[in-house]
């Protein structure tokens, strides 16, 4: 019996939706001005602290941290399930 092979495009396409997804919450926070408290419990967290800043939110620059997170996630997903599929095969 021949294992089933994973579809390279569904895989890219569920992982790119994944990443781009939690940047898009990550955008939000920004907005909303929620990223830095959320960053400085984070990072309290793991016994940490330095000094940094936010930038202004920028509608543009959101829409990029979008598209490019989902093309490296769909090429992510897509190279794991080509590398899975040649190992299970």
């Amino acid at each position: 019996m021949q294992p089933t092979q994973l579809s390279k495009n569904y895989c890219g396409l569920m992982f790119g939706v994944l990443m781009a997804a939690i940047h898009l919450l990550w955008s939000l926070l920004v907005l909303a001005d929620l990223a830095k408290p959320l960053l400085d419990w984070i990072l309290s967290l793991h016994f940490m602290s330095f000094t940094y800043s936010m930038l202004e939110f920028n509608y543009l620059s959101a829409l990029l941290l979008l598209v490019v997170t989902f093309v490296v996630g769909y090429v992510v997903g897509f190279v794991v399930a080509a590398i899975l599929n040649k190992v299970k095969a």
